[in-house]
């Protein structure tokens, strides 16, 4: 079953300064393989209304709770406060 992350709200450059420490250096993840965790299915990352937003559709809870691990940690060390939304995708279609 899918699951869907929302990120809580944060900057681009907390955004960018959370890639390069997930990544080793990059600003932007490029593929799946940039991710520490297995799993992911889709990754979309744009400047919304007032706020960065970042949405992760992940293809099991384990993978999702795999990442977060490693990304919670992180995003606290940003200055990223408040949880992420997460919740099972009733549908999830890729071209």
């Amino acid at each position: 079953m899918p699951i869907v992350l929302i990120s809580p709200e944060f900057t681009q450059e907390q955004y960018e300064e959370t890639n390069r420490k997930l990544t080793g250096g990059k600003n932007r993840m490029e593929s799946p393989a940039d991710w520490p965790v297995e799993g992911l299915l889709a990754h979309i990352a744009g400047q919304g209304e007032g706020t960065f937003r970042v949405v992760d559709v992940w293809e099991s809870e384990e993978a999702l709770n795999r990442f977060a691990e490693i990304l919670i940690p992180i995003l606290r060390e940003a200055g990223v406060e408040g949880d992420p939304e997460v919740y099972p995708a009733l549908t999830y279609v890729s071209a």
